[in-house]
């Protein structure tokens, strides 16, 4: 019981202090450059869900981005430094970072492809998405 209340008392004092120096939760867990990640990842699936032009996207970029019913549902997952070892096809394009998306779009049945990673590269004016990883559905539920 001492061990609860001292966990309880612990995660108070953190929640506390992330709210006094203004940090986001996703700051605490994955570093300032994560949390950019995936507060990127959230305004692109807001605008490609929305069928919004967006900037994030690289002027060299060939992407696939789908359309809007390919995002809806969508949202930012864990953010990774980019690994050439697992993501070859990539590698050429000189990612950064890379975030799965979890959600996958309501309505998808086994063979239903949908955006499952995004790959950033850095530049001056902030992340741009350089590429798409699209996932199939292989199962349901």
């Amino acid at each position: 019981m001492v061990h609860l209340r001292r966990a309880s008392f612990g995660l108070a004092a953190l929640v506390l202090s992330i709210g006094l120096t203004g940090c986001s939760m996703d700051s605490v867990i994955w570093g300032p450059d994560g949390a950019g990640v995936i507060q990127t990842t959230e305004e692109l699936i807001d605008a490609m869900a929305g069928g919004s032009p967006t900037d994030l996207i690289c002027a060299d970029s060939e992407a696939e981005l789908g359309g809007p019913i390919d995002w809806l549902g969508l949202s930012a997952g864990e953010p990774e430094q980019f690994s050439a070892e697992y993501w070859e096809e990539q590698a050429p394009l000189d990612p950064q970072w890379n975030i799965n998306l979890e959600g996958p779009p309501e309505g998808l049945t086994p063979g239903s492809t949908f955006p499952g990673d995004v790959f950033y590269r850095e530049t001056e004016d902030g992340l741009c998405v350089i590429d798409i990883a699209w996932s199939t559905l292989v199962a349901e539920g």
